[in-house]
């Protein structure tokens, strides 16, 4: 099963995906992160082999893919949005551009301040946004912000300004990659360092290091949104809500395609799912493609309820 699945997954030929009916080109997001990237090609696994579909990943990430989508129609499916760094996504919908057909994270994503746990042991005034402020040398002075692009950059660049991040001492550190943004992590705690700066869940840093969310108060859903948007005149302090995290579809693609629809409505993780998932990459230093090979060939009981009985009949010889 395991020589089918990455004969499959890295394009050699299997006589069962060849007799398969064409369902014609479909596009998807592969983002500069990694929970989507194993989303993706999941799906384009499945597609490919199950529905007889040609499938083409679109590097992307979240504001040029929304964009793109406006602008052009394409790609197809958006697998892996966060929307609340999103602001064009209700616009999107309200204008019945697009569909939305689940939670690809079942139990939401987590996004937040973070120190490392060693660090807040050693000072525990650091667990709260006011003695982050308080304390800039504990933390090198230093604010690791998102890549251009990532829709993390627009809120936390509005919560900097919100609490004088650079009024109370620190740099703002812009990472140029989600790569460096972990290898910074990991360099910190391999030598029991300062490390302060936004990340998230599900991901293999945080399942693989100690960190603690720092409290930056109340979350609050109108100064959140102006922080998303942009242009927001009226920044203000909000700690991040557990984000819905989603699979979108153009509305043109889903009319024209409903079998590909349904399957998209039904591939979803958990956080915890996701996570051993993405461990398992770090620790074997694992391709997108790798991960997807992984879990296929160690969680039918899971992806085998997403598929209809016509795709199972196309896998069968996987099924086994």
């Amino acid at each position: 099963m395991r020589r089918l699945l990455i004969a499959a997954a890295f394009g050699l030929a299997l006589p069962a995906a060849a007799s398969a009916a064409d369902c014609g080109e479909v596009t998807l997001t592969e983002m500069n992160w990694a929970s989507s990237a194993v989303v993706s090609h999941v799906s384009k696994f499945l597609m490919e082999q199950g529905y007889g579909c040609k499938v083409k990943l679109i590097p992307s990430s979240t504001v040029p893919a929304l964009a793109s989508v406006a602008e052009t129609g394409k790609p197809d499916i958006v697998t892996e949005l966060w929307i609340n760094g999103a602001p064009s996504y209700n616009e999107l919908q309200a204008a019945g551009k697009i569909e939305t057909l689940t939670d690809v994270l079942s139990d939401g994503g987590v996004e937040g301040w973070w120190i490392p746990t060693y660090l807040v042991k050693a000072h525990p005034e650091l667990a709260s946004i006011e003695g982050v402020l308080a304390n800039p040398g504990l933390l090198e002075n230093r604010f690791h912000n998102c890549p251009e692009g990532w829709g993390c950059l627009r809120t936390n660049t509005a919560l900097s300004q919100a609490f004088d991040l650079k009024g109370n001492g620190f740099e703002i550190f812009q990472h140029g990659s989600g790569e460096t943004m972990a290898t910074s992590i990991a360099a910190a705690y391999e030598s029991k360092k300062p490390w302060f700066g936004y990340y998230w869940a599900p991901t293999s840093v945080l399942g693989k290091y100690d960190m603690t969310s720092v409290d930056l108060g109340p979350y609050d859903e109108k100064i959140h949104a102006c922080n998303s948007k942009p242009g927001c005149e009226e920044v203000g302090k909000s700690s991040y809500p557990v984000g819905p995290v989603k699979t979108i579809v153009t509305t043109e693609f889903s009319t024209k395609h409903p079998e590909i629809s349904a399957l998209m409505k039904n591939v979803s993780f958990t956080n915890a799912q996701m996570g051993a998932l993405l461990s398992w990459q770090e620790e074997k230093k694992a391709s997108a493609e790798e991960v997807a090979v992984h879990f296929l060939s160690t969680s039918p009981d899971v992806w085998k309820g997403w598929i209809n009985e016509e795709a199972a009949g196309k896998l069968s010889a996987l099924l086994k």
